[in-house]
């Protein structure tokens, strides 16, 4: 008899616990974007858009391109990849395949990188090239070395991303 409780306890537990990084963590993340100098204009994929210094509350589960704008500078862009974190290791263990489920599919577990967004931008005309810098303003490496690193992976979730929208505004339309 003690063991049946002991499985049921603990089958309601697991149970109890799915989807603990999307009570934690939620499915959004706030992400400040910051430039140097400031009052670049910022456009982000997903089609929100503000001026540096700002913040956007962003899904967790979609990657991201982010334009960034300045008369006077060179345009740039940079990569922002959505990264499974450590706590779908931990939820599995605490909250079963159930918990796993849940927090894999709505991106709970998952962080936005980098973060803050900090680009310095290179002045027209000058050999500079923008830089990626992290929240002191200490070079990290160049926008186009950090794009290079996660591009693929960046591109690859961004076409899955326009091809889910496509066919949900697809049955979307028929049902109309």
């Amino acid at each position: 008899m003690k063991k049946v409780v002991t499985a049921i306890s603990i089958s309601a537990a697991a149970f109890g616990l799915g989807g603990c990084a999307t009570v934690i963590n939620g499915t959004s993340q706030d992400i400040q974007f910051q430039s140097e100098p400031e009052g670049a204009v910022v456009a982000i994929s997903t089609g929100a858009s503000c001026e540096t210094p700002c913040e956007v509350s962003l899904k967790r589960r979609n990657d991201l391109r982010v334009d960034f704008e300045k008369e006077g500078y060179k345009p740039a862009f940079i990569y922002v990849q959505s990264r499974t974190g450590g706590a779908m290791a931990g939820n599995i263990l605490a909250g079963g395949l159930i918990g796993g489920i849940v927090d894999g599919s709505n991106g709970a577990t998952n962080s936005l990188y980098p973060r803050p967004v900090y680009v310095r931008l290179a002045a027209l005309g000058s050999d500079e090239e923008p830089m990626l810098l992290d929240k002191d303003g200490v070079i990290i490496s160049t926008v186009a070395e950090h794009n290079e690193k996660v591009g693929a992976d960046v591109e690859e979730g961004l076409a899955k991303q326009a091809e889910k929208a496509a066919k949900k505004a697809a049955k979307k339309e028929a049902k109309d």
